[in-house]
């Protein structure tokens, strides 16, 4: 299932330079300029608020955005540089990059896990371990994956799930050569338990 790009309103800006920038911010905007694709640099505008919020819920420069400026064809983009006041550590303008379907684009995604009832670890008890809910990804523009799905079954207590044990969409990679852990199954604390009991026991005994 490809992953739902989200919408992100702008609208046209006439003129450019500093002058043209601080009119923007006056009118309680944030001034941006959208460019590549080998198209002509758009000066933008962005509301202040919906923008601020988008900001401070995260993953802002990792996400692709479907730019939708009034008059002018829906653009995918992504954000590459904000610039903020050094005082108040607020938005006071934005670059975005266009891209293409075939481009290649880093984003989080999210992870799924099946499978839960043919897991040997958990139907002991085993708990879940979640090490990163969400998995950095090099993705082609034109099908980016909602998830990524990691299958339980047959995994056992103290199994450690990693990156290339899960199969990824085709055309998707991760952003890091490393094996990295995406969970575990940790064991029940019942069991945590009697095993410090048996190793405190044979520790006293080595004595």
């Amino acid at each position: 299932m490809a992953k739902v790009i989200p919408d992100l309103v702008a609208e046209a800006r006439t003129g450019t330079g500093k002058g043209a920038a601080r009119q923007a911010r006056r009118e309680g905007k944030v001034p941006g300029i959208v460019y590549g694709d080998h198209k002509d640099p758009m000066p933008i505008a962005l509301e202040f608020n919906p923008l601020l919020t988008k900001l401070r819920a995260g993953r802002f420069m990792s996400t692709l955005w479907n730019l939708k400026v009034e008059g002018q064809e829906d653009v995918r983009v992504i954000c590459r540089n904000v610039q903020r006041d050094v005082v108040k550590d607020l938005p006071t303008h934005i670059d975005f990059m266009r891209l293409r379907r075939t481009s290649k684009v880093n984003l989080f995604i999210h992870v799924e896990f099946i499978n839960h009832e043919q897991c040997p670890g958990l139907k002991r008890g085993g708990t879940l371990v979640t090490v990163r809910p969400e998995v950095e990804l090099i993705v082609p523009a034109s099908d980016i994956p909602d998830h990524i799905t990691v299958d339980l079954a047959g995994h056992q207590v103290g199994d450690s799930i990693h990156i290339n044990d899960v199969k990824l969409p085709e055309g998707v990679r991760p952003t890091v050569d490393r094996n990295f852990v995406i969970a575990n199954i940790a064991a029940p604390s019942a069991l945590r338990s009697e095993d410090d009991g048996a190793e405190a026991e044979a520790e006293g005994g080595e004595e």
